[in-house]
């Protein structure tokens, strides 16, 4: 025996209420799901937020490898200061990353600022930016002598350090001296 009408309005009901309550929530409902469906094309990276902390594995002018990882890991290099779903200016103290569609349109846009170790080296490269290294390798660029958090000011760095690196926001004071001393 089949029983029609009843469930047929009983399905009509539900799905009358469900999209009752989806008007009712309004435009945030239908831009939650916009805003899963665009985040689901982005990297891991692209994904950070204000503070999140990356790892670059690797890194070229059009391609690098990146990852998040936690800001006290000896790996962390930079820290995420702003997040854009376009293209922005950062300010100098900061380094960018930038991810886009096939067609170059910018999905994903950081503004990152060093978050170097104190005892750690890096290799700074004029294109590809900054890369945890060990201070053993043959293309460690620098070792952070002193980390100073909280200011800003180059005479905080005594004589063992060849050069400082300052960041305004937040305020970081770099001592850099060689990598194989």
């Amino acid at each position: 025996m089949t029983f029609t009408g009843k469930g047929m309005v009983s399905r009509f009901a539900l799905a009358l209420l469900a999209v009752t309550a989806l008007g009712a929530a309004g435009c945030s409902a239908v831009d939650k799901v916009t805003e899963v469906a665009q985040d689901a094309g982005k990297s891991d990276t692209a994904r950070s937020k204000v503070g999140d902390c990356i790892n670059v594995i690797s890194a070229s002018v059009v391609d690098s490898d990146t990852e998040p990882v936690a800001c006290s890991a000896e790996n962390a290099v930079y820290q995420v200061v702003q997040v854009h779903d376009k293209k922005v200016d950062c300010h100098e103290d900061y380094t960018s990353y930038e991810e886009t569609f096939g067609n170059g349109g910018t999905i994903a846009f950081l503004c990152l600022a060093p978050n170097f170790k104190q005892g750690s080296c890096y290799h700074e490269g004029m294109m590809t930016g900054y890369k945890f290294v060990p201070c053993t390798a043959a293309d460690a660029s620098f070792k952070v002598v002193s980390r100073i958090d909280g200011q800003v000011d180059e005479q905080l760095c005594g004589e063992d350090a060849d050069s400082v690196l300052v960041v305004n926001d937040p305020k970081i004071t770099y001592c850099l001296g060689s990598a194989k001393s």
